[in-house]
């Protein structure tokens, strides 16, 4: 070890070029995976809220279920039947509107029934109410674009006006941030077509999905035949937010590169630096030096330079995290910057494991004709 740190301190100029490239590296992961997090918790986080197990959607949507499904009460009504299950309807739609203080903003609607277990309730000011079907509960979104409780929202081209009445914690769907209306409002929202005037009678009783809390052993296959529906676990249900599938397909091939790059760059550092010192191994083999010794010689050289440039990237990435966190969505949480960086240093590792032979392998009489 302790002439693995002399060497790393008359080499310091090629170990710390080598050594900043890591810290590029890592901290380029923990970059990606800080806009993973946060896009994902941008797209997701009002699913994640639901208090739910499992959604029903319409049987043959497929895809963008929460813009093209459409459950009926027929279903709605089943659900609530079923022995074990809870069942609430939830209709989602993004819209777009304009506060009495002239604050324009988009939203995601969220349609659901006062008092059910999936009503968000609200941090401040007073949640849904069925006996007021234009009060509203804003998302923290919402209030940091402008929105307040008492402002009046009115929905473009259709002229709706909803009160701001309450507001609960942070929650998106789709890069918008949400609003949670009443169940019953949501379906004029829906439905109302623009310019007319349609009683709210007249609306159809359907929704986007129903939210289910089901017990264990609940037979949900033959539900679903039963009442022509398709049921996914809530967290199955994040594919149906627009933009989800792509944003995560993209972000996670990226940080797949990274951990091939980051290996592969660390190897062909150490396979030059174990060829150019071929004659000092062969000389230390020579006065007696064992293979295993020249092995935990490279490995600590690598594990000092890995791991302290691994930290260096993770302060990076923080830093950078810092910078843009109020601009665009970025979430790097401990737990997961541990498991990036953890993966970067473990890769990197694992990349110099191409020298190793080449240590194992120096013949000490090579030192007889290194004058020739």
């Amino acid at each position: 070890m302790y002439l693995a740190l002399l060497e790393l301190k008359a080499a310091r100029g090629r170990f710390l070029l080598m050594g900043s490239v890591v810290v590029l590296v890592a901290a380029l992961v923990g970059v990606v995976s800080g806009f993973t997090t946060g896009l994902g918790d941008d797209t997701t986080s009002a699913l994640r809220r639901l208090p739910a197990t499992h959604l029903a959607f319409a049987s043959g949507a497929d895809s963008d279920q929460f813009a093209r499904s459409l459950v009926g009460p027929a279903a709605l009504d089943g659900w609530h039947a079923r022995r074990g299950v809870e069942a609430a309807p939830l209709g989602v739609s993004i819209d777009r509107g304009t506060t009495d203080r002239k604050t324009e903003v988009d939203f995601a609607a969220f349609g659901v029934r006062p008092g059910s277990f999936i009503d968000p309730g609200a941090t401040s000011g007073t949640p849904l109410a069925a006996g007021a079907p234009s009060g509203v509960v804003i998302s923290q979104a919402l209030a940091d674009e402008g929105v307040r409780i008492g402002d009046t929202l009115t929905v473009d081209r259709l002229g709706i006006g909803l009160k701001v009445t309450g507001s609960t914690g942070r929650a998106a769907y789709g890069h918008v941030p949400v609003l949670y209306v009443p169940a019953e409002t949501w379906l004029g929202l829906r439905f109302t077509m623009p310019g007319s005037h349609s009683a709210a009678s007249a609306l159809p009783r359907q929704y986007s999905a129903v939210a289910l809390r089901v017990r264990s052993g609940t037979d949900l296959r033959a539900a679903d035949k039963a009442l022509g529906t398709h049921t996914v676990t809530v967290r199955d249900a994040y594919a149906a937010a627009p933009g989800y599938t792509g944003e995560r397909v993209t972000m996670t091939s990226i940080q797949a590169f990274l951990y091939v790059i980051a290996p592969l760059v660390v190897g062909a550092f150490f396979a030059v630096w174990t060829v150019q010192r071929r004659p000092e191994l062969a000389l230390l083999r020579a006065l007696g030096a064992s293979r295993r010794r020249l092995l935990g010689h490279t490995l600590a050289q690598a594990a000092v330079v890995v791991g302290a440039g691994t930290a260096a990237g993770a302060a990076l990435a923080e830093g950078v995290g810092l910078l843009v966190s109020a601009d665009v969505p970025f979430s790097l949480p401990a737990a997961g910057l541990t498991t990036a960086m953890a993966t970067v240093a473990l890769v990197g590792l694992a990349g110099t494991a191409v020298t190793l032979r080449k240590v194992t392998t120096v013949d000490p009489m090579t030192m007889l004709g290194a004058t020739r």
